[in-house]
């Protein structure tokens, strides 16, 4: 059988009265009741860490994806960024040899316009091995 607190504290009442007279069971009861609402409070705010904990999680894991991404971005900006580096030293590459080959034309044209025909064979020498290596 359940008995309700307002019965129980009553026989409490009644049979402590006698040992400790009504002062000091009023004053044990008040303490008792005291540990049961900070029982109670201290869940309710048990509970209230545990739901604002799962909250945080949530907010960790999204940010670790989020962080994830980044990292992926930035891994296919990086990749794309060294192939562009790599594009570009080629393009440097050619217009250099573009260059040395245009300087030698000239330097041939100049030769036989001056009628140094040696000068002329040496520099179209020249000019078949730097295009022969490309």
């Amino acid at each position: 059988m359940r008995v309700t607190h307002k019965l129980f504290c009553g026989v409490c009442f009644f049979f402590f009265r006698s040992m400790w007279g009504t002062k000091r069971w009023f004053i044990l009861h008040q303490r008792r009741k005291g540990l049961k609402q900070g029982r109670k409070s201290m869940r309710k705010r048990l509970n209230k860490l545990k739901t604002e904990m799962k909250v945080v999680s949530k907010e960790q894991k999204s940010i670790k994806e989020g962080q994830r991404q980044v990292g992926a971005k930035l891994q296919g900006i990086n990749y794309e960024c060294e192939q562009l580096r790599r594009e570009t030293n080629r393009i440097i590459q050619q217009t250099a040899t573009t260059q040395i080959r245009l300087a030698l034309m000239f330097n041939i044209l100049k030769a036989r316009e001056e009628g140094d025909f040696a000068k002329a064979h040496q520099l179209t020498a020249l000019l078949r091995e730097v295009v022969a290596r490309g």
